[in-house]
């Protein structure tokens, strides 16, 4: 394991939760919008996460064989999907401009399958991941401080 390596894993933690935190809050923004650009409600976006498996090997030291479950290069994201799972809520305001016009779901309004609650929890959860990644780099540039000062 080379001297930044551990830096370098942390960084990518930082930079995917950083993006995490960026896609739920265009989501909470977006969470009356009944019209997009490609037509229809907005729905809200997924950030999809993959373990790095380019770069250097490290395993942990402290770790004994049998349970280690195998290398650590960091984290990567892989794509920004929309939630295409979830349903879209259903207003009833048959005098908004967005209203469906006919059929059986005819005045009501398709709003953003958008939860603030569920979004806010993964603002905190990212918010802490990221937290976790800056003690990461910190721990690491303390050690290097120390070992400098051996050197001394």
């Amino acid at each position: 394991m080379g001297l930044f390596s551990s830096i370098n894993i942390a960084a990518t933690g930082l930079t995917a939760q950083r993006l995490r935190q960026d896609v739920i809050a265009d989501n909470i923004a977006n969470a009356n919008t009944t019209r997009t650009a490609e037509g229809g409600p907005f729905r809200r976006s997924r950030v999809v996460l993959r373990p790095r498996t380019d770069g250097p090997d490290w395993r942990s030291p402290f770790v004994p064989r049998p349970l280690d479950n195998g290398v650590g290069r960091g984290v990567r994201v892989t794509e920004v999907e929309p939630d295409r799972d979830s349903e879209l809520r259903l207003v009833w305001d048959p005098t908004h401009p967005d209203a469906i016009q006919s059929g059986p779901r005819a005045g009501y309004v398709e709003f953003p399958n958008v939860s603030v609650v569920s979004e806010m929890v993964d603002l905190i959860d990212a918010a802490r991941a990221y937290e976790a990644n800056v003690a990461v780099v910190n721990g690491a540039r303390t050690m290097f401080m120390r070992a400098l000062d051996i050197g001394r």
